[in-house]
């Protein structure tokens, strides 16, 4: 297998834009990524699209060709959507990652997209709660925020997290994304404030939950021995891995952690030849805090039961041991399902190159993103390296 670099990366803001459509929003990153790269679009062999719900959304099918071609990519070039709920950005990651690692392929093009306030909240609530399962949570009426409340509800059972560990998660999360120019929420909140927010599902407030938002993001891989034909800055890819998990909840042994993830993280570990140690920032899949809670654990960042209290102590701020979700996570940065896997890719890799601002880590050399599908079904590990 060959090694594989990123040679280039584009994002639009996210947020609620009544007037792009899904499309504008793709093309948008994917020009930013392709001329970050140097790549022409002529250039490009093949292009994976990660989204989970574009024809429910916005009533559009066929979306990788209908993106691809309006891009300008040449006619033949194979064009690909994948849906793997939350997970669908990283998914396409990973399939584009072993095209380019097994020589199939040289350049390749990743994008993910979503279009989600095109319906009223409840409707968008309908359609995220397919990626859970419908012929028992859906039946009952359970939707992602009532699971994840009851994961949480549990881990505070079993390991004494509290609302204040989730809040601080919360806090620092917006925090950071008030210092990014395209998250969704730029709005700094207090630990009283997170606290006392609109219940949702308890013990989860409106701050424990992730955003409803539009938006794209785009990444061009390319061999590592040819990198250099297009950049100075690019980043490596030291290690990937997707895994799977049960879809609903009862289908597990125990709701406090996700195999998934414990299972990608081992595999992208070993690949890169690296430990939780070895990481020095991490962007991690916030759906809802509890979520960012139990995968600073699995990752083997904190020991089990204790990635709430690694949030309260300020072990994860931007100046902490390790910091997460520098960007604002998808609580304060926004979470357009499909967009959100390439989203934090783009992020771990403005660190990387110490394109961050005000958000800059002081240790940037290595850096991971983690990407959940569901309620754990799915995860994708990927660890970077800067060039």
């Amino acid at each position: 297998m060959r090694r594989v670099a990123v040679v280039g990366i584009g994002k639009t803001a996210f947020g609620a834009f009544a007037h792009r459509d899904l499309r504008s929003l793709a093309l948008e990153a994917i020009s930013q990524a392709l001329t970050d790269a140097n790549v022409l679009p002529a250039q490009v062999e093949a292009f994976y699209l990660g989204n989970f719900a574009g024809p429910s959304f916005t009533g559009q099918n066929h979306l990788a060709p209908y993106v691809g071609l309006a891009t300008g990519l040449t006619r033949g070039v194979p064009c690909t959507r994948i849906e793997d709920a939350c997970a669908s950005g990283g998914v396409a990651l990973f399939q584009a990652w072993q095209a380019v690692a097994s020589g199939a392929l040289d350049l390749v093009l990743v994008g993910g997209v979503e279009k989600m306030t095109s319906q009223p909240t409840p409707k968008v609530a309908e359609i995220l709660s397919g990626a859970g399962d419908m012929s028992g949570e859906g039946r009952a009426g359970a939707t992602f925020p009532a699971l994840f409340a009851m994961i949480a509800r549990r881990h505070m059972h079993e390991f004494g997290t509290t609302r204040e560990d989730l809040a601080a998660i919360a806090v620092k999360n917006h925090a950071n994304g008030a210092r990014n120019p395209l998250a969704q929420m730029r709005k700094v909140i207090t630990l009283e404030q997170a606290l006392a927010g609109k219940p949702v599902a308890d013990p989860l407030t409106v701050y424990d939950c992730s955003l409803v938002s539009d938006g794209a993001a785009a990444v061009v891989l390319a061999p590592l021995d040819r990198a250099r034909e297009f950049t100075s800055r690019f980043s490596v890819i030291r290690g990937i891995a997707q895994t799977s998990d049960g879809v609903a909840l009862d289908a597990k042994d125990d709701i406090t952690f996700f195999s998934a993830v414990r299972s990608a993280g081992k595999c992208a570990y070993e690949m890169a030849g690296l430990g939780p140690r070895d990481i020095q920032f991490a962007e991690l899949h916030d759906c809802f805090t509890i979520a960012e809670a139990i995968a600073s654990e699995d990752l083997g960042f904190t020991g089990r039961g204790e990635g709430g209290r690694f949030a309260s102590a300020g072990c994860s701020a931007i100046n902490g041991r390790l910091p997460i979700n520098t960007s604002g996570g998808l609580k304060s940065k926004g979470h357009p399902v499909g967009a959100t896997g390439t989203g934090q890719i783009c992020d771990v890799i403005q660190q990387l190159r110490g394109d961050a601002g005000d958000r800059q880590v002081a240790r940037h050399r290595i850096g991971l993103a983690q990407n959940l599908g569901g309620s754990g079904a799915t995860c994708v590990v990927t660890v970077l390296e800067a060039a």
